[in-house]
């Protein structure tokens, strides 16, 4: 073997055609054997090729994490003003701009810090592993720790965890369309491909890492790990790709809609000034400072703070948020569309009856059940795991033959078992597919045939549905004797069956479902059932669970529905039963297609492309792993109740993010106008630049309370989207309010007090300090009046305690520092009836605003 270097781990390019070549050479070149590597070798490969992961982002160091924050375009822009302070002198305003940058950096980042921490321990609980052979035994080890030339076990719901090449197989059907983009599952075997070709889609003998098996049973052999693999080859370029989320759009287009906005208008604040007033450095240095002034700089971490709070209360709950934005989708979220087994119902199941075709308890059924389940080697659900639960018979004088695996196209599953002169097929599954297989059924010891012209199938089948109806998850039985054995059986064999009876599970309804429904309902979210089960039981567990059923719809429905014909059936279904993963996946597009924000509840293999697809895939930890590597969050608990804790730790950090945005959009393109206007009509700067950054600094200050803020019961009732063009509306309305009321200090200043440039800055100083700092009291809530609604304690701290430092400043000798100087005491008169007008007015202006565009 040839192996070329790369980094600090050999590069897996072999010498030899690890496609082509027949096992035994296979086995040889790897140095392996068909019961796998010892451990001392495993051990020795991960030394020599490394770690069996794909490429990731990088783990950043602290230092990384904190430079990143710097590359904000909002921090660039502080900073750029503070070497241009820097550059013509101003060495306080340059601190003072540094220390507002500083600010947002350091908070965002202790925040985000302690949630990944967080995070990383409960990620831990939760582990992907695979089960291979080592030392001639079958064990599971951690999917990473898995070597070139390790043997796999491959069962349905398995993920492929390396570039395998089947050694064995048996209806191995494996999903690979993230790699080859091919709808439906392929089927693997051992034989050599007789096409020359190389690509994915064409090696029907190696399975891919990063697919899933879907159904049947196989082994296959490392040939490549981690790097070296399609999937590896893929990750490095998908590691350097962020993919941004709607919530990352609007915090995105917002941020650039700002800056964009400053920019024109600082510009032209720069222009009047340096015409008007000739001095050309005061006016740009005065025009930086608006800048500042004009810059949301602290929305990075209050987005960053709210983000990172939501995911620590979730962790507590023992909820993991893979993906920190996942906490904004999840209150957005107006449709939560579960599977029903395992979400909606327990995850235990028990044997309730085990009957004849007329409902008679019938030991033989469940025997031939036993054999069936204790036999099959692939995924064993909650079903076999109830029935090998349910009585340990003795089934060792069965010798099994064969057996052929499930599928969800077939809905069954086959054992063979028997003597060297006579096989019995012995199936289990949907009766629904048991009844198109079966020629005769069995009832009192005697084979009868099934004669549908004498309506005998329609009464079987009427047994089947009542105990449907009663709630119980039914399965058939049926067998079939070979005379002539075969060495080898497929699923053409399982025709002619004879039926036997049935096995029916009692799967409970978790004392939580119905609380969470009616929970959500009152949140506006509106709740559907995608599952593969019949419509009667599912009908029956969902009467139980008290959700109001307003449509149902069957898997074959959706099938023959168009695309538009489907977006009208989700808007008035309540229930999809009987649907394949690609029909659930369907039905989520449809959704999407209405403008609908999805999350998706399951634990399933079927369940995989519906995660995918929806705004939000929540899992288990005891899902198969494929579901839990499609999930955005795993529940470590059982309780659906989390939903509703989620939902609102959803809301509340998107409200308090609104907050800030609302408030600091509105008072910012206020601010602009009013520099504006004094720009035109003063013969000296409204305010100077240091005095604009302390301005700046200590409002910013007085918003880091805001994630601890309380949201009205009343906005966390319904789902938030993000509205840019809501808050544009809101900038512009009320934004304009702050005008009028900076004009209106600037004619008291001007005509009643006579004031000179020291005292005109003082005061205006003051009366936008704290009409800034006490309106974020009317904005933060919906509530008329305002006062109804209660704020955290410390956001009332911060802002009574800026408020009071702003019109402390004139007073002691720091205030020189700055330029202010002692207003008269009937200014301060002024000042109190300008903030309350200036309040009642926006208290006012809100409310109008409120009816004309409604809430956001």
């Amino acid at each position: 073997m040839k192996l070329n270097s790369n980094n600090n781990h050999k590069k897996q390019t072999w010498d030899f055609d690890y496609i082509g070549c027949p096992p035994e050479l296979l086995f040889e070149k790897l140095s392996t054997a068909p019961k796998g590597l010892t451990e001392a070798q495993a051990n020795e490969r991960i030394e020599e090729y490394g770690y069996n992961e794909p490429a990731r982002p990088k783990k950043r160091t602290i230092i990384f994490e904190i430079f990143s924050k710097f590359l904000n375009p909002l921090v660039i822009v502080l900073l750029i003003i503070a070497g241009f302070s820097l550059f013509f002198g101003e060495k306080i305003s340059a601190i003072l701009v540094v220390i507002m940058a500083l600010i947002s950096i350091f908070l965002s980042f202790i925040q985000e810090h302690r949630a990944s921490k967080e995070a990383e321990k409960l990620s831990e609980m939760v582990r992907t592993t695979a089960t291979v052979y080592r030392n001639g035994k079958a064990r599971e080890i951690r999917i990473r720790e898995i070597v070139p030339g390790d043997v796999v076990d491959l069962y349905a719901g398995d993920m492929i965890p390396a570039d395998l090449r089947i050694i064995v197989a048996k209806d191995l059907f494996i999903n690979q369309a993230s790699l080859t983009g091919e709808s439906f599952p392929v089927e693997k075997n051992p034989e050599i491909p007789s096409t020359s070709k190389r690509s994915p889609a064409d090696l029907t003998n190696i399975a891919f890492m990063g697919s899933s098996v879907v159904s049947g049973t196989g082994l296959g052999m490392a040939v490549k790990t981690g790097l070296s693999t399609q999937f590896g080859e893929i990750s490095k370029k998908l590691a350097t790709i962020s993919i941004a989320s709607s919530f990352d759009k609007g915090i995105q287009a917002f941020t650039w809609l700002m800056i964009r906005l400053m920019i024109i208008l600082v510009l032209i604040i720069f222009g009047i000034n340096a015409f008007n007033k000739g001095n050309i450095i005061q006016a740009l240095l005065f025009a930086l400072s608006v800048a500042v002034g004009l810059t949301p700089e602290m929305l990075p971490m209050l987005v960053a703070i709210n983000l990172s709070k939501g995911a620590i209360a979730m962790s507590k709950k023992e909820v993991i948020v893979k993906h920190l934005n996942a906490i904004q989708n999840f209150g957005a979220m107006d449709v939560l569309c579960t599977d029903k087994t395992g979400t909606l119902t327990m995850d235990k199941i028990v044997i309730e009856h085990h009957c004849d075709v007329v409902r008679r308890e019938d030991d033989d059924v469940l025997r031939l059940a036993y054999i069936n389940s204790y036999y099959q080697t692939g995924l064993k659900n909650l079903l076999d795991r109830a029935i090998l639960r349910h009585g340990k018979l003795v089934v060792k004088q069965y010798q099994k033959i064969d057996e052929v695996p499930f599928d969800f196209s077939r809905k069954l599953m086959s054992v063979v078992v028997g003597e060297i002169n006579q096989h019995r097929l012995i199936v289990k599954g949907a009766p629904e597919e048991i009844y198109k297989r079966c020629t005769r059924f069995e009832l009192d010891g005697e084979v009868l045939e099934l004669d549908d012209g004498n309506l005998i199938l329609p009464e079987l089948k009427k047994e089947y549905d009542n105990l449907s109806a009663e709630g119980f998850r039914v399965l058939a039985v049926a067998y079939k004797d070979f005379d002539q054995p075969k060495d080898k059986y497929t699923k053409d064999d399982e025709q002619s069956l004879i039926l036997k009876g049935y096995i029916a599970f009692l799967n409970p309804p978790k004392a939580s479902a119905r609380r969470t429904i009616e929970r959500l309902k009152n949140l506006g979210i509106d709740f559907k059932v995608l599952t593969g089960d019949n419509e009667l039981v599912t009908n029956k567990i969902c009467a139980e669970v008290g959700l109001k059923i307003k449509g149902f719809v069957t898997g074959d429905q959706v099938e023959k529905a168009s695309d538009a014909d489907l977006r009208e059936l989700v808007k008035t279904t309540t229930i999809f039963a009987r649907l394949s993963p690609l029909q659930k996946e369907r039905v989520i597009h449809a959704l999407h297609d209405n403008r609908h924000i999805v999350r998706y509840l399951g634990d399933g293999i079927n369940d995989a492309p519906a995660l995918k697809t929806a705004d939000v895939g929540i899992s288990v930890n005891n899902a198969v792993d494929i579901a839990k590597e499609s999930a955005d969050i795993i529940l470590l608990k059982k309780s659906l109740l989390v939903l509703e804790d989620g939902v609102l730790e959803g809301r509340r950090t998107f409200g308090n993010i609104l907050k800030y945005i609302k408030m600091g959009s509105s008072s910012n393109f206020g601010n602009m106008l009013s520099m504006t206007g004094a720009s035109l009509f003063l013969p000296f700067l409204p305010m100077l630049p240091i005095q604009i950054l302390l301005n700046n600094l200590l409002y910013d200050i007085s918003q880091i309370a805001i994630p601890s803020d309380e949201v009205d019961k009343e906005y966390l009732a319904k789902s938030r989207p993000w509205n840019v063009d809501y808050i544009k509306k809101f900038m512009l309305f009320i934004g304009p309010v702050s005008s009028l009321f900076d004009f209106a200090t600037f004619g008291v200043l001007w005509f009643i007090f006579h004031a000179r440039q020291p005292l005109f800055n003082t005061g205006w100083f003051l009366e936008s300090l704290c009409t800034q700092t006490l309106v974020i009291h009317i904005i933060r809530t919906d509530k008329i009046p305002f006062i109804e609604s209660k704020p955290s304690q410390f956001l009332m701290f911060t802002s009574i305690y800026i408020a009071t430092i702003g019109l402390v400043l004139p007073f002691i000798p720091l205030g020189k520092h700055f330029g202010f100087v002692q207003p008269p005491p009937g200014y301060f008169i002024a000042l109190i009836i300008i903030v309350a007008a200036y309040l009642i007015t926006v208290q006012h202006m809100k409310n109008w605003f409120l009816k004309k565009y409604g809430r956001d």
